[in-house]
C-alpha cells in the first residue's frame, strides 16, 4: 500500500480559524493527491463524526476523522496552526491538527491509523518535535517514523509512527491484542501476539529497574500457575516480592482515539509509579480479552470508559475504580492511587461495580442526571415488552372484537378453524407479555444502578409491586430501592473468603429480603394508594383539562425527539394501557402521545418536499426516509434535521405536537396499541378525526420550519442547496 502521509499532505502554516475551515484546507490536499474523490461529500462525513463527539484532545491536539465512501485509500494529513483552532478540547484550541480519512468499511485500517497516532500523541517529545519542525519533509518523517526524537523513548515513538505510515492494512483486533497484552508494543502488524513478542515489547518499554517486573507480567499472561492460586484469595495484599498489579479496560463511544490515549496514559503512569498496568482496549472493531491468569493475579481494576464494559463479570471481586475515559487520559496517577487505597481497605467490587447501563462515564454527574439514566435504562428494556404485548392485544381485539377479553383460556378451549380462538390466543399471549412490564421496569432500573446483581432484587420488587397493585409507581420505587440496597452492600468490607460467592448468593439473598420487606410491609400500600389516585384522576379528565394534558404530552414527545423527555411521556401513556381492560382515558392518552410523536418526522419530510431549496442534499435524502419513519411512529426520524438546525426545528415541532395532542384528546380518539403509527389506524377509535389531528400538527410544523428557514441569513457566496451535507449548514450563521 502507498504511503499514508507525504509532504504534500502537510501544512505547517495552516491559516484556518474554524474546525470546518481547517478540515477543508487539509481535505483539499487529499483531493489534489487523488485520495478523496468528492470534497463536499467527504467533509459532510467529517462533520457528522464531529457532531457525535468533539475530536479535540488535551495538549493542543485535534483529530478530525471519519470513514467515507469518498476516500480511495487510508490517508493522513497534518496541519500546524499558529493561532490554534477550537476542536472542543477542555484546555483550549489545538495547534496540531491531524485529518484522518479511511475508505468506507475499512475499519481495520481506520482503527490502526488512529490507535497508533493516539498513542504517539501521549509522547511529549513527539509533539514537541512536531511543533518545532522547520519544513514539511521533517514533519512527515517524524509522523512516519523516518526521523527519531532525541529522547529515551524514541524507539517507541518511531515504532508507533511506522504503524501510521506502513501498517494501514493490519487487523484492528491485532492492534487491540498488542496494546492489551503489552503496553509498550507499538507495531500493529504483530497481531499474532506470541509470548516471545509480548515479553520483548514489555521489556523494551521498561526501565532497567523494572526488567524483572516486566518478566513477571509476561509470565503471568501465559501461565495460570505462576500467581493465580494465591492472588485471588487476597487481592488487597500483594506479595512483598512483586509490585502492585492493575488490569484496566478503556473504551469510548467511537472506540478509537480516546480508547488508546487512555490506555497509553495509564501504562505510562503505572511505570512512573512502579505499578504493573495491563490494559484491554475495547475498540470499535473488536477487542482481545485479557488472559484470565493476568486478571486473577491483579490486585485492582480500573475501568476508564464511556460505554459499558464488555464481559465485565471477569473482574468480579477486585477493588475497582470506575470512571470516564477522559479521566484515564487526564489523571491516571490519581486513579492508580485510588485503586491502591481501595485494595488496602479491602473493598472488592470489580464486575459488580455500580454502573448505569447507559452511562456517560463522568463521575462528577449530578444525582438528577444519574437518576434519569437509571430510569431510562429500565424504560429501554421495558419498551419491547410494551410493543409486543400491546400489539398482540390490539390484534386480538381487531380480530375477535372487544369481548375477546372474556374468552376462556386457549388451553381449555381452542378450535383451529375458529377465528375467535386465534383472536383469544393473540390476546392472551399479549396479556402474558404485558405481565412482565412492571417486573422488567423495576429489574432494569436496578440493573442500571448496580449492574447484574441488581436484577434479582429488582425483579422481586417489581413482581411484588404487581401483586399489591402498586403499578408503575411501585415499579419505580422497587427498582430504585433494589439498586440502592445492592450498591450499599457492594460498599461494605467483605472478608476474602466470601468474595467469590457475593454476586451469586450473598447479594441476591440479602437484597431480595430487604426489598421484599419494604415493598410488602412499609411502602407498598401507600404507593398502591397513590397509583389508584392517579388512575382515578386520569379517568376523571374531561373537557379542557383533557385537552391541556394532550397538549402537554405533545410538547414532551417533540422536545427531544426520542430522548428522555419523550420517553417519560411515552412511558406514562403505555403504563395506562398495560392492563387487560384499560380505561377510556388511558386509551385517549395513548392515542394523543402516538399522534404527537408522528408529527416531527412527517413535517420534516413534507418541508423537504415543498421547499427543498431550504435544505441541503443530505437533508433532502433524509426527508425521503422520514416519510416512512414518521408514519411508523419513529420520532427519531427528525433527529438529523434537529441536529443541523435545533433552534428552528425543535420549537416548530413542539408547537405542532402540542396542537396534535390537544386535538386528539378533543376528538376523543382512543388507541389500545402502544405502537404502530398509521399501520394500527383500524384499531383507533375515531380514526378519521385522529388523522385530521395528525395532519394539522404536521402542516403547522412544516409552515413554521419553512418560514423560519426562509428568514435566516445565508452565508456569503453559498447556500444550503449547494452544500454537500451538514458541513455547509454549519457555515450558515443563525439569525437571532
Amino acid at each position: 500500500m502507498s504511503e499514508m502521509i507525504t509532504a504534500d499532505l502537510v501544512d505547517l502554516d495552516l491559516s484556518a480559524d474554524t474546525k470546518e475551515a481547517a478540515a477543508r484546507a487539509l481535505a483539499e490536499r487529499m483531493v489534489a493527491k487523488g485520495r478523496v474523490t468528492d470534497l463536499d461529500g467527504f467533509l459532510a462525513d467529517v462533520a457528522a463524526r464531529e457532531a457525535q463527539m468533539p475530536t479535540g484532545l488535551d495538549g493542543g491536539i485535534g483529530i478530525p476523522h471519519c470513514r467515507s465512501a469518498h476516500v480511495t485509500e487510508p490517508t493522513l494529513a497534518f496541519g500546524r496552526s499558529a493561532d490554534g483552532v477550537d476542536f472542543g478540547a477542555p484546555d483550549g484550541p489545538a495547534d496540531l491538527i491531524f485529518l484522518i480519512a479511511a475508505p468506507a468499511g475499512a475499519d481495520d485500517a481506520h482503527l490502526t491509523i488512529l490507535s497508533s497516532l493516539a498513542r504517539q500523541l501521549m509522547n511529549a517529545e513527539f509533539t514537541t518535535a512536531l511543533r518545532s519542525a522547520q519544513d514539511a519533509e521533517t514533519a512527515t518523517a517524524l509522523i512516519r517514523g523516518d526521523a527519531r526524537t532525541d529522547t529515551a523513548s524514541s524507539a517507541d515513538t518511531a515504532s508507533s509512527a511506522a504503524d501510521v505510515g506502513t501498517q494501514g492494512d493490519a487487523g484492528a483486533e491485532g492492534t487491540s491484542e498488542n496494546t492489551a497484552a503489552s503496553p509498550g508494543a507499538a507495531s500493529a502488524g504483530a497481531a499474532a501476539g506470541s509470548t516471545a513478542e509480548t515479553e520483548t515489547a514489555a521489556t523494551a518499554t521498561s526501565t532497567a529497574e523494572e526488567t524483572s517486573t516486566a518478566e513477571e507480567t509476561a509470565t503471568a499472561a501465559t501461565s495460570a500457575e505462576s500467581e493465580a492460586p494465591a492472588s485471588p484469595a487476597s487481592p488487597a495484599s500483594p506479595s512483598a516480592a512483586r509490585p502492585f498489579r492493575i488490569v484496566a479496560v478503556t473504551s469510548c463511544p467511537t472506540g478509537i482515539a480516546h480508547t488508546y490515549m487512555a490506555a497509553e496514559s495509564l501504562e505510562n503512569a503505572g511505570r512512573d509509579a512502579g505499578v504493573e498496568v495491563v490494559v484491554e482496549t475495547q475498540g470499535s472493531a473488536g477487542f482481545t480479552r485479557l488472559d484470565p491468569a493476568v486478571i486473577a493475579a491483579a490486585d485492582g481494576v480500573i475501568f476508564a470508559h464511556d460505554v459499558p464494559v464488555r464481559d465485565k463479570d471477569r473482574f468480579a471481586g477486585k477493588p475497582t475504580v470506575d470512571v470516564g475515559v477522559k479521566a484515564g487520559i487526564n489523571r491516571p496517577g490519581a486513579l492508580i492511587s485510588e485503586v491502591q487505597e481501595k485494595a488496602e481497605r479491602g473493598e472488592a467490587t470489580g464486575g459488580t461495580a455500580p454502573t448505569p447501563v447507559e452511562r456517560s462515564g463522568d463521575t462528577a454527574e449530578g444525582y438528577g442526571t444519574k437518576l434519569r439514566k437509571w430510569l431510562m435504562s429500565g424504560v429501554s428494556y421495558m419498551v419491547p415488552f410494551v410493543a409486543a404485548g400491546g400489539l398482540l392485544i390490539a390484534l386480538g381485539f381487531a380480530i375477535g372484537g372487544y369481548q375477546i377479553n372474556k374468552a376462556p383460556s386457549v388451553m381449555d378451549h381452542f378450535v383451529w378453524t375458529q377465528t375467535d380462538s386465534w383472536a383469544a390466543l393473540l390476546f392472551q399471549i399479549g396479556g402474558v407479555a404485558f405481565g412482565f412490564l412492571i417486573p422488567v421496569l423495576a429489574g432494569y432500573i436496578a440493573y442500571g444502578m448496580a449492574d447484574r446483581p441488581g436484577l434479582v432484587p429488582g425483579f422481586v420488587g417489581g413482581a411484588i409491586a404487581l401483586t399489591i397493585n402498586a403499578g408503575f409507581l411501585g415499579a419505580l420505587a422497587a427498582g430504585l430501592i433494589a439498586g440502592g440496597v445492592v450498591m450499599a452492600i457492594q460498599r461494605a468490607r467483605i472478608p476474602a473468603a466470601l468474595r467469590g460467592i457475593m454476586p451469586v448468593v450473598v447479594i441476591p439473598l440479602i437484597s431480595s429480603a430487604i426489598v421484599g420487606f419494604l415493598m410488602f410491609v412499609v411502602i407498598g400500600k401507600p404507593i398502591a394508594s397513590a397509583q389508584k389516585a392517579m388512575t382515578d384522576w386520569l379517568n376523571g379528565l374531561t373537557g379542557s383539562n383533557a385537552i391541556l394534558l394532550g397538549a402537554l404530552l405533545g410538547l414532551m414527545m417533540c422536545f427531544d425527539l426520542g430522548g428522555p423527555v419523550n420517553k417519560v411521556a411515552y412511558t406514562f401513556a403505555t403504563a395506562g394501557i398495560a392492563v387487560a381492560s384499560p380505561s377510556d382515558s388511558a386509551m385517549k392518552i395513548m392515542a394523543a402521545v402516538m399522534a404527537a410523536g408522528m408529527v416531527p418526522p412527517l413535517a420534516m419530510a413534507l418541508a423537504t418536499t415543498v421547499r427543498g431549496k431550504l435544505f441541503n442534499r443530505t437533508e433532502r435524502e433524509n426527508g425521503k426516509a422520514a416519510w416512512v419513519l414518521g408514519a411508523s411512529f419513529i420520532t427519531e426520524g427528525a433527529i438529523p434535521f434537529a441536529a443541523a438546525d435545533p433552534l428552528r426545528v425543535i420549537p416548530s415541532s413542539m408547537v405542532g405536537g402540542a396542537i396534535t395532542g390537544g386535538l386528539s384528546m378533543a376528538f376523543g380518539a382512543t388507541l389500545r396499541a402502544p405502537h404502530g403509527g398509521i399501520f394500527v389506524v383500524p384499531l383507533i377509535g375515531n380514526p378519521f378525526l385522529y388523522l385530521i389531528a395528525i395532519a394539522a400538527g404536521v402542516c403547522v410544523t412544516t409552515a413554521l420550519v419553512v418560514v423560519l428557514k426562509s428568514t435566516r441569513r445565508q452565508a456569503p457566496g453559498g447556500s444550503a442547496d449547494d452544500a454537500g451535507g451538514a458541513t455547509a449548514e454549519k457555515r450558515q450563521p443563525i439569525a437571532a
